[in-house]
């Protein structure tokens, strides 16, 4: 198992992961399917404080996420993390969601979260087995106000909240 860069000639691939309406929502918020391969190609190139991540498994790419560093807020939010479709229910996403937290914690942000559907159960499971934590309802409440959708908001737990 490797963690490695996002190659922008893997974007068709990531974006095949995507198998069904509900699929694209959970990852983009957008209610398009198939997933647009030029959207997933776009994702690195959003902007210089988002870095990008293969997992691979095999030599084969399993699972897609992104890291989106905010130097305003000192934190870092893993985002748009999806498993390919026959690699899920066997743990890699868990495995892969700890790979992630290498370099999220490395980057020397105080903060490490995510948000998440809150229908998408068997991702807030996964989270929750890489450690992740439910944020205070009132914060959760307060960074949701301008959302799309309530989003259930999680927390890694660092040395700087101790």
């Amino acid at each position: 198992m490797e963690l490695r860069g996002f190659e922008s000639g893997k974007a068709a691939v990531v974006a095949g992961w995507a198998a069904s309406a509900q699929d694209v929502s959970l990852l983009s918020g957008r209610n398009t399917f198939p997933f647009p391969v030029e959207l997933a190609g776009s994702w690195p190139k959003v902007a210089d404080d988002v870095c990008s991540y293969l997992y691979y498994v095999g030599g084969e790419p399993v699972g897609y996420g992104e890291l989106w560093l905010d130097d305003e807020e000192d934190e870092v939010e893993l985002a748009r993390i999806i498993v390919r479709p026959g690699s899920r229910g066997r743990g890699i996403g868990t495995a892969f969601v700890k790979a992630l937290l290498g370099p999220a914690l490395e980057s020397g942000y105080s903060e490490v979260f995510l948000r998440v559907r809150p229908d998408n159960d068997v991702a807030i499971r996964t989270y929750r087995r890489a450690g992740f934590e439910y944020v205070a309802a009132d914060l959760a409440d307060e960074w949701n106000k301008d959302q799309p959708v309530a989003y259930t908001w999680m927390q890694y737990p660092t040395t700087s909240q101790a």
